[in-house]
């Protein structure tokens, strides 16, 4: 019996470095914090960094959601600290226009000044109902901010959402209300379909939008197994591929726009590979929050993989 092979080849194997990591005097090592006594059944954490995001300057900004704090990495990997508030900010996106929003698991959608560290509510709820907890967010071309609500939600209690919200005007739309533990989510390139990360289903989902807006026909795109945990933080690729961090593997996949893996990056240090960015000269280098360890890590995309990060700052 002839066995069939594989319908496409292995994925390449990079193995990520060490960019920078939070310097010991912005670590809190046996500071009790209430995200840690709710989510680490009490064992201290001394940080747990996500969100990264680039500036046009090239610089990295990234989060600390026990301590509501939020960081800046220069080029040369130096961190210094822009802002701590009464919060949880779990994701953080940088607008066309250089405002800085993130996105709070405990206030909703809040805006950072990042030459004050000023840390304001933009959204705080839904026409005066609460969010169940807002983990990370993307904008469109238009400028709309796209953020998931995930708060506590899973496979016991699918009714995470998914929200559009146009900030100049106000329009708020529930694109999606039934969904176990939405977490990262990123738009094709025509902005056509969002692509999501279902952290609690180790799936990412896409959901094609109607000309209306609606989401409509939503469906599995991709289904991960093992871990810990499931797909976090997402990013694109200037070819419409998804990248997917999945974290409690120490992984970040790289796909086509079929959902075939091209590529995987390992993490050096630990599991918590939970989100990513393109940045670097040519945007191949990918940047990943470890979470575990409080550390970036980088990773070269080879040329002969032919892709790089989706350009970024083109919405009005």
């Amino acid at each position: 019996m002839t066995i069939p092979t594989y319908p496409f080849p292995d994925p390449v194997v990079i193995d990520a470095t060490v960019f920078t990591e939070l310097p010991a005097a912005l670590r809190r090592p046996g500071v009790s914090s209430y995200w840690a006594e709710k989510n680490r059944r009490g064992q201290p954490v001394d940080s747990f960094i996500e969100g990264p995001s680039f500036d046009r300057e090239g610089n990295l900004y990234f989060v600390d959601i026990p301590f509501g704090r939020v960081f800046r990495a220069d080029p040369a990997g130096e961190v210094t600290q822009v802002a701590e508030y009464e919060g949880q900010p779990n994701g953080l996106k940088i607008h066309a226009d250089g405002r800085i929003f993130l996105a709070d698991y405990q206030n909703g959608i809040m805006l950072l000044d990042p030459a004050t560290g000023d840390v304001t509510t933009a959204l705080g709820d839904a026409d005066t109902e609460g969010f169940k907890g807002c983990n990370d967010l993307h904008f469109g071309r238009d400028g709309a901010l796209y953020f998931t609500d995930q708060g506590q939600t899973g496979l016991q209690d699918p009714s995470g959402r998914v929200w559009r919200w146009r900030p100049e005007s106000g329009e708020l739309s529930c694109l999606i209300d039934k969904v176990p533990s939405p977490n990262g989510l990123v738009l094709d390139l025509a902005e056509h379909v969002l692509f999501l990360a279902v952290t609690r289903a180790n799936a990412v989902w896409r959901l094609p939008m109607a000309a209306s807006g609606r989401v409509n026909k939503a469906g599995l795109f991709i289904q991960f197994s093992g871990g810990r945990a499931g797909p976090d933080g997402l990013a694109l690729t200037d070819q419409g591929g998804v990248v997917v961090c999945q974290t409690g593997m120490g992984l970040v996949w790289i796909h086509n726009a079929l959902g075939q893996p091209i590529a995987v990056v390992r993490s050096p240090r630990g599991l918590g590979t939970t989100n990513c960015a393109f940045g670097g000269p040519e945007g191949r280098t990918l940047f990943i929050t470890e979470s575990d360890s409080g550390s970036i890590l980088k990773a070269e995309l080879p040329a002969t993989l032919g892709v790089s990060g989706a350009p970024m700052f083109a919405h009005a």
